[in-house]
């Protein structure tokens, strides 16, 4: 794999398109610890961007993603060396883009790792909204949401599929292994894009 599989360019009405070289199962893990960090980070920026345009009325647990900077457009187009056709996902829901756009500021997606972070996150909220069953490994809590971590260790570490989800078997698997206790000092402290659901489309 090239040392950075990600090329860039802009159309002329302000798209980004992300050519990568691989596909989504792809995706290196990360730690933890930075999906936890890149999610604070995006909840932040959001959070700071709600302020300055409705400094009265803040939601301490939703920032509002559709009052936020949500930056351009994305199109991400996978295409490793053996794919004919490359798979197509574009960031175009407001949610999602505000996301994507907090983590390009802090990691860049034109690099492996903050292109990672995003899609890891996003799919992780994806799957906090379609799949009802994971609502026990959540909890709203002191201003924000809470996770277990075990959730978060699946996110950080799972393979996406083909389409940058999580797949709903391979979560069930290994979120059915005996759980630690959830440790208060490794928790996001909120959700950073609106209520979960953003999520890039095919």
């Amino acid at each position: 794999m090239p040392t950075n599989p990600i090329r860039v360019a802009r159309a002329p009405d302000g798209t980004l398109t992300y050519a990568l070289a691989l596909a989504p199962p792809e995706l290196p893990p990360v730690t933890p610890r930075a999906l936890q960090n890149a999610w604070d980070t995006a909840r932040d920026a959001i959070r700071q961007a709600d302020a300055r345009r409705h400094p009265a009325v803040i939601d301490p647990i939703w920032p509002d993603a559709s009052a936020s900077r949500f930056g351009p457009p994305r199109l991400l187009l996978f295409q490793p060396p053996t794919a004919a056709e490359p798979t197509r996902l574009a960031i175009a829901d407001r949610d999602a883009s505000a996301w994507a756009d907090a983590i390009d500021s802090a990691h860049g997606l034109d690099s492996l790792h903050g292109m990672t972070l995003c899609l890891r996150l996003l799919a992780l909220v994806d799957a906090m909204a379609r799949l009802k069953w994971l609502v026990p490994m959540f909890s709203f809590s002191g201003g924000g949401i809470r996770l277990h971590p075990a959730l978060l260790a699946a996110a950080a570490t799972m393979s996406l599929d083909a389409g940058a989800r999580f797949d709903e078997g391979g979560l069930k698997r290994v979120l059915s292994r005996p759980l630690p206790a959830a440790s208060p000092d490794c928790q996001p402290k909120g959700l950073p894009a609106g209520r979960p659901g953003g999520r890039p489309t095919a």
